[in-house]
């Protein structure tokens, strides 16, 4: 008996629309990588981009756990010396609250080609 291998033509992309609000930030983003990729679907295919389209709504009313409101940092690194930077959880979440979302989802994809086609799915309003 061959295995069956879904064709990119054949991928149908459903909607799925998530309520943020009072929902936790790391099971929230991890529901989302599911659907982005699509391992929900009957005839998930590993190499392929299966997943489904996402928005997220009340992106701002996510909440964390513990003390992470307080204490949680994001850092990056601009490339030159001298250029560590950090963000605490808080501002963030004043100034872009689907960007906490948007790195959460990402951290939790495979870092491999399809990621980028993954991450333009995820919308927010």
């Amino acid at each position: 008996m061959k295995t069956y291998q879904p064709k990119a033509k054949e991928i149908e992309r459903e909607r799925h629309l998530i309520d943020a609000k009072g929902k936790i930030l790391g099971r929230l983003a991890s529901t989302i990588a599911q659907l982005l990729m699509g391992k929900h679907k009957v005839k998930y295919a590993p190499h392929l981009d299966m997943g489904d389209f996402v928005v997220v709504t009340n992106a701002g009313s996510v909440k964390v756990t513990g003390k992470k409101e307080e204490k949680k940092v994001y850092y990056k690194h601009s490339g030159y010396p001298g250029g560590f930077k950090e963000v605490a959880y808080a501002k963030l979440k004043a100034e872009q609250p689907t960007k906490i979302i948007k790195l959460a989802v990402k951290r939790m994809l495979p870092d491999n080609k399809l990621r980028k086609n993954r991450m333009a799915r995820l919308k927010f309003e």
